[in-house]
């Protein structure tokens, strides 16, 4: 399987609830870009509409920050 990096910029809450879920999955010795990966793989698996649901957290994000 090939893989790609890439840089991202995310809100501080997050990175703190990422960091929260590698300590709770110490026991698998999970890195923080094996947890993004497993969420991305998750959230593109599920049958919802994802550009949806993705168009709207846009939407909602750029509200709350220009609020």
């Amino acid at each position: 399987m090939t893989r790609t990096k890439m840089g991202v910029s995310v809100r501080t809450e997050l990175v703190d609830e990422l960091d929260t879920l590698v300590d709770e999955c110490a026991d698998l010795g999970a890195a923080c870009s094996e947890i993004v990966e497993a969420i991305l793989t998750a959230y593109f698996q599920n049958d919802e509409e994802q550009i949806k649901q993705t168009r709207e957290l846009i939407i909602r994000n750029r509200k709350r920050s220009n609020s």
